[in-house]
């Protein structure tokens, strides 16, 4: 938590100052790239995909915190994306700082870096960071030592030293030692504007995110003062008035470098990354279209046998088994034009697997119950045919994107299935998936008003304005500033609450937290960490990029739900089996079945899968 900017006014201040080009640089992640490169794309600003690397001048592998005399645990250096070949480097930087290199913050070396250098244009950071904290203590041989191994590493004109001006009095001699020193060093200077909030009023808001994130209260060992750490965006003539007249050469850089840029994220469907299905040795001599043909016809067949035709005994198949063939080989004809039967094994497989262990998996949710290719190859327990569904809501040629079968698991037995996918495709190919947690309207209150220190209950009640969620959607502070006509009377009487209330506003919607998602699951042809940069969380490998950047940029994502519906389904009949004897077939009991369709009518909906949610007991009585 460093910075209270959010894309969306930020794209709006960009294209007000008639800015080119915005790079993004965050401390050790990547985890924004993807939703930054596509916003300031789609308003035609240059997006510079960038990352900030904790350095450490040792070994990444190191786990000891003793450091060497004159040393820091670690340095930040700016990396910026040249090129496709820039950005899969930085992917690769930045997965290695958290799988080989983390020790309180994900940490690269030089080593890593010169291994995955191609494309990168670096620049040193702050002026206490890789080279200026060397200049700061005395000691300029070990910093031109540095910034000559960055330059070599690197290539000529693609290392340059940063020199920033926020108005920090501790950091105005620092710069100076910068400037002198890329005389000597024959370096290149970069006047740069490090933006941790938008306006220069946001400043005080910053410091809350940052005492929040501290455990402090506002004020209290403060990192920086507002009144003199000036880190909005700034405007060309702004950068200018203090760099322009006597570092000209320093701005002009910021152009030079815009435009060595030669950067597209690699997103659509030309940059799909599916893996491939491992046919079994016996059937090496068929590709995957072939393989996959050939396991559908066998499903289809045992459908036949125990489904279709006992219904067509008893005059209830509700078309011909000529029909569902032609239905079938429609079906296969798009899912091969599309480029899909690899993703229709890789879910077949998986499943298969999962009532092989006997792990409960659901029916089907959503428009792949559409496809009788899923419902042959048992990915789906629900036929589309006699249900009347369509296959083109879950493929259609003419609107191109990947399929998206959400498949339901026993909550005990999901993670035995995805350790048996990570095992087929390999322990670097397989991860979960990052999701945020941002401030909501009341958590942004609560959490300001521990900074500020003000009285439980105070902020309590300010709080307890804010209406409760719509339809699972938080009211937000300035809606319900519309609302509550009491929010506004309260800011009105009360200094205290007019700060709270404001602040708040201003860190609302920012990332508070990452952690895994609860279903997500990406897997890869190849290591992740060659195509998107990956994370640990609690020892397990996670993205970097949330689930729809994923998809954006080609990547398969699974949702693997655990369902707590079927753990509870499966011990009832494991408790009647060994009560009464019986084996029960759930799957066989009818969609109109006379006590089932009773309870519901009844609202008793509690222990219910998507029945129990407000609205459906309304309409279920209707």
């Amino acid at each position: 938590m460093q910075s209270t900017i959010q894309l969306k006014p930020l794209a709006n201040r960009l294209e007000e100052l008639d800015l080119k080009a915005c790079a993004l640089t965050d401390y050790g992640n990547m985890y924004g790239a993807v939703t930054f490169f596509n916003t300031m794309a789609g308003i035609g600003i240059k997006p510079i995909i960038g990352y900030e690397a904790y350095v450490t001048s040792g070994s990444r592998h190191e786990r000891s915190s003793a450091l060497a005399p004159g040393e820091k645990p670690f340095y930040r250096l700016v990396l910026l994306a040249k090129d496709l070949a820039g950005y899969r480097n930085l992917a690769m930087l930045a997965s290695k700082a958290f799988t080989e290199g983390f020790l309180h913050r994900p940490r690269i070396d030089f080593e890593l870096l010169a291994e995955n250098s191609e494309g990168l244009i670096g620049l040193s950071s702050g002026p206490e960071e890789i080279v200026g904290h060397y200049l700061n203590t005395g000691n300029d041989k070990r910093a031109l030592e540095v910034a000559k191994s960055l330059e070599e590493i690197l290539g000529k004109d693609r290392f340059y030293l940063e020199i920033q001006d926020h108005c920090e009095p501790h950091f105005i001699a620092a710069t100076r030692k910068i400037i002198e020193f890329s005389k000597t060093a024959d370096l290149p200077i970069v006047a740069t504007n490090d933006v941790q909030y938008l306006n220069r009023e946001d400043a005080r808001a910053q410091q809350a995110l940052i005492a929040l994130a501290d455990g402090r209260t506002l004020g209290e060992n403060s990192r920086t003062s507002p009144e003199t750490s000036l880190r909005y965006l700034r405007s060309a003539e702004e950068m200018w008035d203090i760099f322009g007249g006597e570092l000209p050469e320093s701005l002009t850089n910021t152009v030079k470098i815009a435009e060595m840029i030669e950067f597209e994220m690699p997103q659509g469907d030309e940059h799909r990354q599916l893996p491939k299905y491992p046919i079994p040795p016996e059937y090496t001599s068929m590709d995957e279209d072939e393989y996959f043909v050939k396991v559908l016809n066998d499903g289809f067949d045992e459908r036949k046998r125990s489904e279709w035709d006992p219904l067509l005994a008893n005059g209830r198949l509700k078309h011909s088994i000529t029909e569902y063939r032609e239905r079938l080989a429609i079906e296969i004809a798009t899912i091969k034009k599309m480029g899909f039967p690899g993703y229709f094994l890789i879910v077949w497989d998986f499943i298969r697997y999962a009532r092989e262990k006997g792990i409960p998996v659901g029916p089907g949710r959503g428009s792949a119950a559409g496809s009788l290719a899923a419902y042959c190859l048992r990915i789906t327990d629900v036929d589309p045919l006699q249900h009347e569904l369509l296959f083109e809501r879950f493929l259609n040629p003419e609107r191109v994107s990947m399929p998206d079968i959400d498949i339901d698991f026993c909550i005990r037995g999901r993670g035995e299935v995805i350790d048996h996918v990570t095992q087929l495709y390999g322990r670097e190919s397989v991860c979960q998936i990052v999701t945020f947690g941002t401030m909501a309207s009341r958590a942004a209150i609560k959490d300001v008003g521990r900074v500020l220190n003000m009285p439980y209950g105070d902020v309590e009640r300010i709080a307890k304005m804010i209406p409760p969620p719509v339809r699972g959607r938080n009211v937000s502070i300035s809606q319900a500033l519309k609302e509550v006509p009491e929010l506004s009377a309260a800011m009105n009487a009360d200094p205290r609450v007019n700060d709270l209330v404001e602040l708040a506003l201003r860190i609302e919607g920012c990332a508070r937290h990452t952690s895994v998602h609860a279903a997500g699951v990406v897997i890869s042809p190849r290591p992740l960490q060659e195509l998107v940069p990956v994370a640990m969380s609690k020892d397990e490998l996670t993205s970097q990029y949330p689930m729809n950047d994923l998809e954006k940029v080609g990547m398969l994502k699974m949702d693997f739900l655990g369902l707590t519906t079927l753990t509870v389904i499966a011990d009832c009949l494991a408790s009647i089996k060994a009560r009464l004897g019986e084996t029960i077939d759930w799957t066989s009991i009818p969609n109109n079945e006379e006590k089932t369709c009773s309870y519901s009518a009844r609202a008793e909906r509690k222990p219910s899968f998507s029945l129990n949610r407000p609205g459906w007991p309304i309409c279920a009585v209707a």
